[in-house]
């Protein structure tokens, strides 16, 4: 099988997260794609006081088609989640699939300061989310994807996504102002929200 794994915080999944898990199940065809909320420490800011458990409640409801499965391996395992301790169990369970990781191109760009990133490109095929227009962006992600094609002998791909401008910590400003996001999260996501009066 074609397994994409596809991470974050998620506090809160909104319709951008939920259109590029979309394009990323379309354009690599896959069989099932693992939406994996990470584990973060209490200490953390504002948005990483939800509870893990809360974050992967909302991913849950707004991540919905038979192609999607919630995980909470991260945050089972607790502590710091690396993307290579993740694979690692993953590869576990899926020994003899195919398994594709989604990131952003700010993420490529910098990959190779990732923890053990070498050990990643040997478990999965990375693709990347391209989303810049501006030619010096284009050159620096073509750079690094020749480099870690050559040097590690990694497979990358990528998906084009129309520019979606949002973030989630927009959101939880736009909520803290009073202001509305129905337009900005699933339904039932901000019905979570608003029950349990998240980022007040």
């Amino acid at each position: 099988m074609k397994i994409g794994i596809y991470g974050g915080t998620f506090s809160p999944p909104h319709m951008g997260h939920v259109r590029a898990a979309d394009e990323f199940v379309r354009s690599m065809e896959l069989d099932k794609l693992l939406i994996i909320p990470t584990f973060v420490p209490p200490h953390k800011t504002e948005s990483e006081r939800v509870e893990p458990e809360m974050r992967l409640e909302m991913c849950r409801l707004a991540f919905v088609g038979e192609k999607y499965e919630i995980s909470d391996i991260e945050i089972k395992r607790g502590g710091r989640s690396y993307t290579a301790l993740t694979l690692d169990e993953l590869r576990e369970t899926y020994p003899d699939d195919e398994l594709y990781l989604l990131c952003g191109t700010d993420m490529i760009l910098t990959f190779d300061e990732w923890y053990r990133f070498g050990d990643i490109f040997d478990m999965c095929t990375l693709v990347y989310v391209r989303r810049e227009s501006d030619e010096e962006t284009e050159k620096k992600i073509e750079e690094k994807v020749s480099v870690f094609s050559e040097q590690y002998n990694a497979r990358i791909r990528h998906i084009s996504l129309k520019v979606t401008e949002l973030s989630s910590s927009e959101i939880r400003l736009r909520i803290k102002m009073g202001k509305d996001i129905s337009e900005l999260v699933p339904n039932e996501v901000k019905g979570y929200i608003d029950t349990h009066g998240l980022y007040k």
